[in-house]
């Protein structure tokens, strides 16, 4: 039980951490798709230099 001490707070900065990279994941917009990047690779033109 003595374990409990240690892992429960490790446990609780660890997913405090995660919950900063999300939060500045969403600041810094990386989950933004404007000119649908993931369906534009499926298609047959594609080309290695995207539009500016």
């Amino acid at each position: 039980m003595n374990v409990l001490v240690y892992l429960i707070p490790i446990s609780l900065i660890l997913g405090g951490l995660a919950l900063v990279g999300f939060f500045w994941a969403l600041k810094t917009r990386q989950f933004d798709d404007p000119d649908g990047d993931s369906q534009r690779i499926l298609t047959k033109d594609y080309d290695d230099k995207p539009k500016p």
